[in-house]
């Protein structure tokens, strides 16, 4: 990195930015997002993605022929090809990681595949459109084609195969030579069209883009479009139309009653009542009362009959939270009612047939529960009939803008305010927490920060958190460079002479150590994605876990 930068000159005196001998613009993210939606209002899909594509192409050639020239001082071909990707994260575009190359100049052979994090392109096409069925980094892929194609003498396309705007976790793009595809209709995006021709041809507005098929929003009240979300809710719908007994699992504030509500208002029991009850937030003496109903009598101040909850949602649906709360004589009576259908009142002499069905949900490990002797096995394997993992929200980050957008939408209805979404740095901090408390904790800053920021303003950085987050919930690598610990720091290894690839091993191994060989969690700690340190890991020969 430190050879691009050595090319890379600010000169404020005049007014120009130079990257060798190109002149480069430093122009607002959202400015270039505001000219791709002109472009798709006025062009159209097709036609303002071949633009785009063309354009991004152009800009990879112009990097291509400087990686040609270090090449050609003695840099070895690999390196010399990788200064592209790291030209690509200086000038702010993407963060590129190389999954695999098999490059051969002699035979102009070439092959690649590698991962994007943090594509401008796909973040502003989703603040536009939504999530949608096809990947959105148009020019992004233009550059890589543009810039490969310099490099090796011949023309080399790119494809996005995986893309955050359509929900998966990264994007991912395979490279090779344009007659490999064997797709006419996608290399002719790289083909110049004289578009001012054509333009008289089409219907130009937004119903262009409009008329592609997104991907459906699957419901008013669940929002979801990663992988983790998408795998959750095809289970949940699978199982609406039956009255299967569905034990939901998940931490604390995932949306356990929200993914009840939606299998109770989807199912034939719609129409019926939907009963809640937190098995946790009743007493020990009081829950089987509340359940199952009190005779006259029963006990002292037992001055009227009541009904509890299963006779309450009779024909309908009864959602048991927190179930792994439950008291052991409990378990034992609800465990009866799931095997016959029956409840009995406290105080009463016969049993009252009732037809509910029974969602359950809990954030405890009702396994280790059950080997603890705290939960009864067979109650379990009742409730497990079909069971649904709802994954933390940490894990499923490309559902967060959607539900920012849901959350600002519901509390500036609520407050009576006007406001025009997330600056950058404020959506890049909520990206980056770590969000113990979940979609609940995501609703309550959002709300806080919608009462909090002005009227027709946008949402700042400063609005989101009472206390700045804590330090270790964001990733290792977002440091700034102006930081004089970080250079001490450097100062201290380069004079112990430790080379980088021992320093990167180092803090993997630590990483793994400090989460017990959790992947997912070691990844957050560094700051990458969980693919990027499983390969990281193979690639160095570590063991994964």
């Amino acid at each position: 990195m430190g050879e691009l930068l050595s090319l890379l000159r600010f000169s404020a005196g005049s007014g120009h930015i130079w990257l060798d001998e190109q002149r480069m613009l430093l122009l607002h993210a959202r400015a270039f997002a505001e000219l791709r939606k002109e472009l798709l209002d006025s062009l159209g899909v097709e036609r303002a993605r071949g633009l785009l594509v063309r354009m991004g192409f152009a800009s990879g050639q112009r990097d291509g022929e400087l990686a040609v020239k270090e090449r050609r001082s003695g840099l070895r071909t690999e390196d010399a090809f990788m200064l592209g990707p790291r030209l690509h994260s200086i000038e702010g575009i993407v963060s590129v990681e190389k999954v695999h190359i098999d490059m051969d100049l002699a035979t102009k052979h070439f092959y690649g595949e590698f991962l994007w994090e943090n594509s401008w392109e796909c973040e502003s096409h989703v603040a536009e459109f939504g999530y949608g069925e096809d990947p959105q980094c148009w020019s992004q892929i233009g550059y890589a084609s543009g810039y490969t194609s310099a490099f090796m003498g011949r023309l080399v396309v790119f494809k996005e195969i995986e893309c955050t705007s359509m929900g998966d976790s990264r994007c991912r793009i395979v490279g090779q030579a344009a007659e490999a595809w064997q797709d006419e209709h996608y290399l002719d995006y790289f083909r110049q069209h004289h578009v001012a021709q054509k333009l008289i041809e089409f219907n130009l507005g937004l119903e262009h883009v409009r008329s592609l098929q997104p991907r459906r929003e699957y419901d008013q009240k669940l929002v979801g479009v990663s992988p983790g979300f998408r795998a959750a809710f095809d289970l949940l719908r699978s199982a609406a139309d039956s009255a299967i007994t569905v034990l939901l699992l998940g931490e604390t504030g995932v949306g356990k009653e929200i993914f009840a509500r939606w299998l109770h208002d989807n199912g034939p029991r719609a129409r019926q009542p939907f009963i809640a009850v937190n098995c946790a937030a009743i007493p020990a003496e009081l829950i089987e009362a509340e359940l199952f109903g009190v005779e006259k009598g029963a006990y002292t101040g037992a001055h009227h009959a009541r009904a509890g909850r299963f006779e309450r949602a009779n024909g309908g649906t009864l959602f048991l939270d927190e179930a792994g709360d439950l008291p052991p004589a409990t378990q034992v009576k609800l465990l009866r009612v799931l095997q016959t259908g029956e409840i009995e009142r406290l105080g009463a002499e016969q049993p009252t047939l009732v037809d509910v069905r029974i969602v359950a949900a809990t954030n405890v490990n009702l396994q280790e529960a059950m080997k603890a002797g705290r939960f009864r096995s067979d109650l379990f394997y009742r409730l497990n009939t079909f069971p649904i993992t709802i994954p933390p929200l940490r894990e499923r980050t490309a559902d967060i803008p959607p539900l920012v957008m849901r959350f600002v939408d519901k509390f500036s209805a609520l407050y009576s305010k006007k406001l025009r979404g997330l600056t950058d740095k404020a959506m890049r901090e909520v990206m980056r927490h770590s969000w113990p408390g979940n979609i609940r904790e995501l609703e309550n800053v959002i709300e806080r920060a919608v009462l909090l920021a002005p009227d027709h303003a946008d949402i700042e950085a400063a609005h989101l958190w009472i206390t700045p987050p804590d330090a270790s919930n964001s990733p290792a690598g977002e440091v700034e460079t102006g930081d004089g610990s970080l250079d001490g720091f450097c100062e201290k290894l380069l004079d112990q002479k430790i080379d980088i690839g021992s320093l990167e091993q180092r803090l993997m191994q630590m990483a793994m150590q400090r989460a017990k060989g959790n992947l997912s969690q070691a990844a957050r700690l560094l700051g990458i994605t969980r693919p990027q340190l499983a390969y990281r890991l193979k690639k160095e020969g570590l063991p994964p876990g």
